[in-house]
């Protein structure tokens, strides 16, 4: 059983800082991409930010320059600094983790329970 656990959520004010952070556990050959996804009420999830195994990453355009993303292989965690915020940065944030299980079978696609950071003006 594989399980994404997200910490580092909560409440801000707007121009302020956090660092959200997830950890992958249990029995995991490998991780490919791992990322950041957030969810606004009543908007699609979208992609926050990627960072493959070699390091290299994808940030989007609406965070860019305010957040970074990070891993540690060695745990099969990421982290997500989040400063400078605005209250638009105010949604559920998941993790996200491609994966693999078997040597059997290819990678699979893993969520996290995703955790609230609400930014207030």
């Amino acid at each position: 059983q594989v399980q994404l656990v997200e910490s580092g959520g909560g409440l801000v004010q707007a121009g302020g800082s956090l660092r959200l952070s997830c950890a992958a556990s249990g029995r995991i050959i490998s991780i490919n991409t791992m990322g950041w996804y957030r969810q606004a009420l009543g908007k699609q999830r979208e992609l926050v930010a990627s960072i493959a195994s070699s390091g290299r990453t994808n940030i989007a355009d609406s965070v860019k320059g305010r957040f970074t993303i990070s891993r540690d292989n060695a745990k099969n965690t990421i982290y997500l600094q989040m400063n400078s915020l605005k209250p638009e940065d105010t949604a559920v944030y998941y993790c996200n983790a491609d994966l693999r299980i078997s040597y059997s079978s290819g990678s699979s696609s893993y969520w996290g329970q995703g955790t609230q950071v609400t930014v207030s003006s």
